[in-house]
């Protein structure tokens, strides 16, 4: 086992009802799990996401904490929220990195791994086809 390492588990879904595609509104919440698969208790101090749609649009999203948190987390301990974001196109992808401190002070950032938002079985209304 590792010193300084946290799991971090994206689950992505596209929110019909807060959606426009006819107006190329595409809402998505995504819950976050992270857990502290370390030796040390970690402190989640800040997070950065690069937001980028089908159609080529970027944007970076930079910020303290997550959710007005910054949750510290013991060996062993979870973290879960759940955020969103909109998209000007059916589908894109998010990625990204959380920076952390341990309680030793040891500093490190954790990288999130790129996940594909994707509303493309929505239809006019913004309902979705099942």
């Amino acid at each position: 086992m590792t010193t300084y390492t946290v799991q971090i588990d994206v689950l992505p879904q596209y929110v019909a009802q807060q959606s426009d595609p006819l107006q190329a509104v595409f809402a998505f919440a995504y819950t976050v799990t992270v857990t502290n698969t370390g030796l040390v208790p970690v402190q989640l101090i800040s997070r950065h996401w690069v937001i980028q749609d089908e159609r080529g649009h970027s944007e970076e999203v930079k910020g303290l904490g997550v959710v007005g948190q910054q949750p510290l987390l013991r060996p062993g301990e979870s973290f879960q929220y759940t955020s969103g974001c909109r998209l000007r196109a059916a589908s894109g992808t998010m990625h990204g990195s959380y920076f952390f401190v341990a309680e030793d002070g040891h500093r490190f950032d954790a990288p999130i791994g790129t996940f594909v938002l994707d509303a493309s079985n929505a239809i006019p209304g913004g309902r979705t086809l099942h």
